[in-house]
């Protein structure tokens, strides 16, 4: 990890999705750098998610789709800074339509609203990878489930509001992201508990290609994205360029707790669960393009990520 720059010292930033995998990550990080962070929390949370965040951080409770509520949230912040990452159907991409629309696309219309006329230096809107749908990175956006329309209607948004207001917003997209502490059903948290306990692992043909990135490169792309000048409007790829199938990324799980576990093992049962409807059979970041903005490199190997998910995974 790369050490922060002075920029973060004092600088007011607020977050909105902060109980999230990533959000508790970046909320942590921009503290450490010397940031006064206001966390935004959705009322409904969870208390033991909201328990866990850092105690330095200020707590907002407002609902993104409440005009009002994110008015005075951003009136009480004032940040200079601003990251984005609540949404809806991150871990369930058939989400409601209707509810995915009033949160992705609303609650971001009432955010950057909530901002426009102020003095805030950078917006940071967190979509995700699968807005390309069967795309490659350079050919467009095409969605193919409600959660990733959702995120291209508030990139679409987002660029507007620099388009005609001058708002200084970008939008940074996520490949598959991994890391201790992440939700049990994702597949990596899911594969090794199956590994670590020698049980069974139903799962796809696991022929779709994805771009794994490890949770603390992600949220160091984003910071760097945050300070990084001249790329207001820009969308930015935040992965290693570099694919493998969901089956390799399972059999290295098994390989590596064969290493360090005496265990019986379970075994893994490919074409066990068949794919979801329009599923994505290949997405990687366009890494050097995003390297050439920002200056900005994915550094933790899939293999050294793996290793520290399972050492963090065992005994729990």
């Amino acid at each position: 990890m790369t050490r922060p720059s002075p920029f973060w010292t004092q600088r007011r930033v607020l977050i909105t999705g902060v109980t999230g995998f990533v959000g508790q990550c970046l909320t942590l990080r921009l503290i450490e750098a010397g940031a006064e962070v206001w966390a935004g929390v959705y009322p409904g949370e969870p208390p033991e998610r909201v328990a866990a965040l850092p105690g330095q951080a200020h707590r907002l409770n407002f609902d993104l789709r409440d005009a009002g509520a994110v008015q005075a949230a951003v009136a009480e912040s004032m940040p200079q800074v601003v990251f984005h990452l609540a949404a809806v159907g991150v871990t369930d991409p058939g989400v409601d339509a209707g509810l995915a629309l009033a949160v992705n696309v609303g609650g971001t219309l009432c955010l950057l609203e909530a901002l426009r006329g102020l003095a805030v230096q950078r917006v940071v809107l967190a979509g995700t990878c699968y807005e390309y749908g069967a795309r490659e990175a350079a050919e467009g956006l095409d969605p193919l489930n409600v959660y990733a329309a959702s995120k291209v209607a508030a990139w679409a948004f987002g660029r507007m509001y620099w388009r005609v207001y001058g708002m200084p917003t970008i939008t940074v997209r996520p490949f598959q992201i991994y890391g201790p502490g992440q939700p049990a059903p994702t597949l990596i948290p899911a594969a090794v508990r199956a590994a670590l306990a020698g049980e069974d692992f139903p799962m796809t043909p696991g022929e779709q290609e994805r771009d794994f990135i490890y949770v603390d490169d992600v949220v160091e792309g984003m910071r760097v994205a945050a300070e990084a000048p001249g790329v207001e409007g820009q969308s930015l790829d935040l992965g290693t360029g570099q694919a493998h199938t969901v089956r390799q990324v399972v059999e290295q799980i098994w390989e590596h707790v064969g290493q360090v576990a005496n265990l019986p093992k379970g075994r893994i049962l490919p074409g066990a669960l068949p794919y979801r409807p329009a599923e994505v059979m290949h997405l990687v970041a366009d890494a050097d393009r995003t390297a050439a903005l920002i200056g900005w490199r994915a550094r933790i190997g899939l293999e050294e990520g793996l290793c520290r998910v399972i050492e963090w995974s065992k005994g729990r």
